[in-house]
C-alpha cells in the first residue's frame, strides 16, 4: 500500500487513483488510515495507495495538498477529488462506491 517515488505518476496515470497523504507520527492520519482499511475489508478490494507526505514534499506543493491527512483522488492523471475530513467509516464507504 505504500508508494515509493518512482512508481508516484505510474499510479496517477491510472484511470483512477485514491492516494492517501499522511505522516506516520500523526494521530488523526492514523485514524483516518484505520477507517480507510477498514472500507477495503469491508469491500474486500484494495482501492487506497498510501503515501508519507513527509517524503514527498515536491508532490505536496504541486498537487497544493493543504494538510493531512488528505485523501486525493486522480482521474485520468488529474486531480479529482480531495478529502480532509474523514468524518466515519460509513462516510467514507458511501464516498468510495459512489466514485
Amino acid at each position: 500500500m505504500n508508494i515509493i517515488e518512482t512508481n508516484v505518476e505510474a499510479i496517477i496515470q491510472e484511470g483512477q487513483a485514491k492516494i492517501f497523504v499522511h505522516t506516520p507520527f500523526c494521530g488523526t492520519c492514523q485514524l483516518a488510515e484505520k477507517m480507510l482499511q477498514t472500507v477495503e475489508a469491508v469491500m474486500k478490494t484494495e482501492y487506497y495507495h498510501k503515501l508519507n507526505a513527509s517524503l514527498f514534499p515536491d508532490f505536496m506543493q504541486q498537487h497544493q495538498i493543504e494538510s493531512v491527512p488528505c485523501l486525493i483522488t486522480f482521474q485520468d492523471g488529474q486531480v479529482k477529488d480531495k478529502t480532509y475530513a474523514f468524518q466515519s467509516v460509513q462516510h467514507m464507504l458511501a464516498k468510495t462506491i459512489s466514485e
